[in-house]
């Protein structure tokens, strides 16, 4: 490949989850001097990308009802290292952290790094982010858990319910198809049930939603984990679960490093 073809480059920058509030000033020079920015965001952020480049492309065109979604993932990549590959500029913009939950980003900075091209992502505010701040929680206090739903029920994973557990994307736990916006009752019967090994039917968890706008409030509701079943739900709602047991100490961990501390003070 000449070095006249690999003059093109791409970064995949984040808007963060609210409207005009998260984006940080890297993340806005790059698409103010991007001779293209690709954009898959909610439709009023990308009316406000506008603002800043007069070339922006929405990917939304590429989704489609009962259309497999890595189908669709694999035309956003195309679509960008199409441009790339002109020598033009280019930036993906993706809604919350573009790094998190977003399949495309990852793909297009893998193929352009491999084919010679300049690449790389910029963080930004992700829901799990948002998460914390609104629903008071620190991470660090017992520990969090995160999965996404459908994995978690394919797959044998070790739950410590002494720590939160965060599932994302319940709206579609248990589809196997990839081409579905909601699965349904039966499906989050499943999912229930599954979790019930570990949580009480009456434990209270929360279903949360993160506002688009500054205006709006984010959607904490607490429902007993057997509500979960009819429960309101879409695809940006959350499921956090608190602790259900108490931490229990290590002793034998406790005891060396107690003998440690004598050794060395």
């Amino acid at each position: 490949m000449s070095e006249i073809n690999k003059t093109g480059s791409i970064v995949c920058v984040s808007t963060g989850m609210t409207l005009g509030a998260h984006m940080s000033p890297i993340c806005r020079s790059h698409i103010e001097q991007a001779d293209v920015v690709f954009a898959a965001c909610h439709p009023m952020i990308e009316l406000w990308l506008q603002e800043m480049n007069s070339d922006v492309r929405s990917m939304q065109q590429f989704y489609g009802e009962g259309k497999d979604r890595r189908i669709t993932y694999r035309e956003m990549v195309a679509a960008m290292m199409s441009e790339v590959r002109a020598g033009k500029k280019v930036v993906g913009a993706f809604y919350g952290h573009t790094g998190v939950f977003a399949w495309a980003p990852h793909k297009v900075i893998e193929e352009a790094k491999a084919e010679g091209y300049a690449a790389h992502m910029e963080p930004g505010i992700s829901a799990e982010d948002c998460l914390y701040a609104h629903l008071g929680i620190d991470p660090g206090t017992y520990g969090c858990q995160n999965f996404e739903a459908s994995q978690f029920m394919f797959y044998q994973r070790n739950i410590d319910p002494s720590a939160y557990l965060i599932l994302w994307q319940v709206a579609i736990a248990g589809d196997k198809t990839v081409k579905r916006f909601s699965t349904g009752p039966a499906y989050r019967q499943l999912l229930i049930e599954l979790l019930t090994e570990h949580y009480p039917l009456d434990h209270k968890v929360a279903l949360y939603e993160c506002p688009t706008l500054a205006i709006d409030e984010a959607r904490i509701d607490w429902i007993p984990l057997s509500d979960f079943t009819h429960a309101d739900i879409s695809l940006i709602t959350t499921m956090v679960i608190p602790p259900s047991k108490k931490m229990h100490k290590n002793q034998q961990i406790l005891d060396r490093l107690a003998e440690l501390d004598k050794k060395f003070q």
